[in-house]
């Protein structure tokens, strides 16, 4: 396969482009409508959890739960003045003239004392925004910008509640990725002059980048077309696209500058580049798109769009990159090197870094003395995971002055409980009056639980009080509706308890009741990711097995790579934990201090895992060539790093940036997500590529090349190593008694 896209590329370069060309334009027209059908919140709930259902019981039978919260505060004499008496009304009337609302209620039409906050300066209509995630991230909007702000005689509005909060995501996303993207690409291409040297071999990667975004954009807005996806999933294609398409085409412009140094005809560069880099690539892909794809069996869209976008950004990376790259390189030929910077060395153009293939030698020759320090650091910093605790998404992700987030505090300290955050019970089916006041009451018991709102009445402490207005709707003739009530902070373990509580609290006979409302929702997304991620972790692991064992032969490379790549993968996770959850550098940062978020967590494991998977082939492929060529695995890995060292730092250094970019995001778990992802590829291109994987090799020692017999019978038949003529070079620096001292020779230019 890799022969054919060779001698295609290198016959017919222009018509290559041309035809990429016209791919891309088309990919950029479709693309273009991706932000407008993408969904700015929601998408953490399993669609076949208890609450998730009792929510859709509740939407079809009582007209919603309350997910917009309305805070109005007059300018004077507070929610009972004349000016609130007269405005108050008037607002509710119009809200509940909206098509897009229902289920609207507030202090002005109720007298309910609990929808008036404590010292009578503010008040709050609740309302259900109407639609599914789609619908209601438009219908939010509308209402939000309609009647926010100023409104009537001296009233002040303020927006809250799970679908505001949603619409305040997606608005500050597109803020946070224009910032992100302003810093990523400037430093990105400064580090690219700094690695290759040149203006136009600089350039080369950005294309392949920029390619590889526009590719996914347009993926994307063919599936926000017929499913679910998140808003977020744009973040992760701006970062992976072009950070993985400039690894890429670093890899191919590297080899393909090399072969050009050690004399090789442009064409025969190109056939040979594509040949060696070109399957590195793939397999590199192959493996960064199976640990994404594991979050296909998460039933959250909101994971599974990141399984889209990875998926989509990978291929479109990876096919660019087999085919545009080498039709460029073919045309520009020695021009790759025009526009040389002033430091770039005269006639260096190859990879070669010695200083690489000398720690490695280093760290084997000490392997205990350098390993031991490495991996007490590396514990060290996953230790907080012994402490670590999940949670969801709400609006403490947003920064202390957004709306969402002052109405929910004010909520939290001013009302004598949140009803915006009530724990809803539905029975879907008939009831009698005395069971259900006694199922309410019992409830009402609950320490933690203000009061209890049934058709029946409302219950504190066990007793009924007088029912309010609203009491009635909560009724019908076949079902019943419950509201629980607490003082608990939304989300915290003291209200997840409470979920738990109330859904073994026996019911009355023959009901089956169903628990929804915030903190039931991330009890069953906890439940629901618990469930399915050892199913997530046994096909990333299974199949990243089976794909270095095709690449390599062996059945110990995977294992080592595997048990590496977890290390790493924990410091980084630790430190994310001792940061957003313990909340080190919090003031630093900008950021509240909560849990870890749940999926954002499983997102960053899958990402970083796939990415260092992705170096670790980098590094693999030029050991298991070299050892092919005859070397024994200590040169190898010597020979091996010296080569591709510069290449994985350079990579691991670029694509960190396109995720630290997303530090400086106001939404805590995207700032998460890429100071995480950004510290897990630098950990393990200098910690475990650097120090671990040499050590590891040597202390395997030839074992590490290990199959049973079948198993190499079926790998000489189907597997897929590095395939084409070797270089002279090549072999010459592979026989050489240099070579195997570890001291790599100017003529070792076999390389990926």
């Amino acid at each position: 396969m890799f022969d054919r896209i060779a001698e295609l590329v290198v016959r017919r370069p222009k018509a290559v482009l041309v035809v990429a060309a016209l791919a891309v334009v088309l990919m950029g027209v479709v693309g273009f409508g991706a932000f407008g059908k993408l969904l700015g919140g929601g998408g953490f709930d399993d669609p076949a959890s208890e609450s998730t259902r009792a929510g859709r019981v509740i939407d079809e039978k009582f007209g919603g739960e309350p997910n917009l919260v309305l805070l109005v505060r007059p300018s004077d004499g507070g929610v009972d003045g004349p000016a609130a008496k007269r405005s108050g009304p008037a607002l509710v009337a119009d809200l509940k003239k909206e098509q897009k609302l229902d289920n609207v209620i507030s202090y002005w039409d109720t007298d309910n004392p609990n929808l008036r906050s404590k010292d009578g300066r503010e008040a709050i209509v609740l309302a259900h925004v109407k639609g599914d995630d789609t619908e209601q991230g438009k219908n939010v909007k509308s209402i939000v910008d309609t009647y926010t702000g100023r409104y009537g005689d001296g009233l002040t509005v303020r927006a809250g509640g799970a679908t505001a909060v949603a619409d305040e995501l997606a608005t500050q996303s597109g803020k946070d990725l224009v910032l992100a993207e302003a810093i990523a690409v400037p430093l990105t291409l400064l580090l690219l002059l700094v690695v290759f040297g040149s203006v136009v071999a600089a350039l080369l990667p950005l294309v392949i980048g920029t390619v590889a975004v526009l590719g996914t954009f347009a993926v994307l807005a063919v599936l926000g077309s017929v499913t679910d996806v998140s808003i977020f999933a744009i973040n992760l294609t701006t970062a992976l696209g072009l950070g993985l398409g400039i690894d890429y085409a670093l890899l191919m412009i590297s080899r393909f500058r090399e072969q050009l140094a050690s004399g090789a005809e442009v064409d025969d560069a190109v056939r040979h580049t594509v040949r060696t880099a070109g399957r590195t690539v793939t397999f590199s892909a192959a493996t960064v798109a199976a640990a994404l794809g594991s979050l296909l069996v998460f039933p959250q869209f909101f994971l599974r769009s990141f399984a889209y976008a990875g998926v989509g950004v990978i291929i479109v990376a990876a096919v660019a990159t087999l085919f545009v790259m080498p039709a460029l390189l073919a045309l520009l030929g020695h021009k790759v090197n025009s526009g040389r910077m002033p430091w770039a060395k005269l006639g260096r153009t190859d990879a070669r870094v010695p200083l690489w293939g000398r720690i490695a030698g280093t760290v084997m020759r000490r392997p205990a003395l350098t390993a031991i320090p490495v991996l007490a650091v590396l514990l060290l910093a996953a230790s907080p995971l012994l402490g670590i605790s999940f949670g969801t998404a709400d609006e403490r992700v947003l920064s202390e002055d957004a709306q969402t987030r002052q109405v929910s505090t004010a909520l939290r300290e001013n009302y004598n409980g949140n009803d915006a955050a009530a724990v809803h019970i539905v029975i879907d089916g008939p009831v009698g009056e005395a069971p259900l006041a006694a199922y309410a009451a019992e409830l009402s018991k609950h320490k933690d639980v203000v009061r209890v709102s049934a058709s029946t009445g409302t219950y504190v402490g066990g007793r009924s009080t007088a029912p309010g207005p609203g009491n009635t709707a909560l009724g019908r003739p076949d079902a019943q509706r419950i509201d629980v009530v607490s003082a608990l902070a939304p989300k915290s373990g003291a209200a997840q308890d409470l979920v738990a509580e109330v859904r073994s609290l026996p019911a009355p006979a023959g009901t089956h009741p169903l628990v929804s409302g915030s903190d039931a929702e991330l009890v069953d997304s906890k439940d629901s990711i618990a469930g399915r991620l050892p199913i997530a972790v046994a096909l990333v692991a299974v199949t990243t097995f089976l794909l270095l064992f095709l690449f390599t032969g062996s059945v110990v490379q995977p294992l080592r790579a595997l048990v590496l790549n977890l290390i790493s993968l924990g410091a980084a996770l630790g430190a994310m934990t001792w940061i957003f959850q313990d909340g080190h550098m919090a003031s630093l940062l900008g950021f509240t201090p909560q849990p870890m978020d749940t999926s954002m967590t499983v997102l960053m494991f899958c990402i970083a895992f796939g990415l260092s998977m992705d170096y670790e082939v980098f590094v693999l492929s030029r050991i298991k060539e070299l050892h092919d060529l005859g070397e024994g695995t200590e040169s190898a890995v010597v020979n091996g790093l010296g080569h591709t060292g510069r290449i994985v730092s350079a990579a691991a250094a670029l694509l960190a940036v396109s995720f630290f970019a997303f530090g400086t995001a106001e939404i805590s778990f995207m700032q998460m997500f890429g100071l995480g992802t950004g510290l897990a590829i630098l950990i393990d291109a200098i910690a475990v590529r650097g120090v671990l994987v040499p050590v590891a090799m040597r202390l395997l020692g030839r074992s590490a090349w290990y199959a049973p017999r079948p198993l190499r019978k079926f790998h000489d038949r189907f597997g897929l190593s590095e395939a084409g003529p070797a270089p002279v070079a090549a072999t010459a620096a592979a026989t050489s008694p240099t070579a195997e001292a570890g001291a790599p020779t100017e003529k070792d230019s076999a390389g990926v």
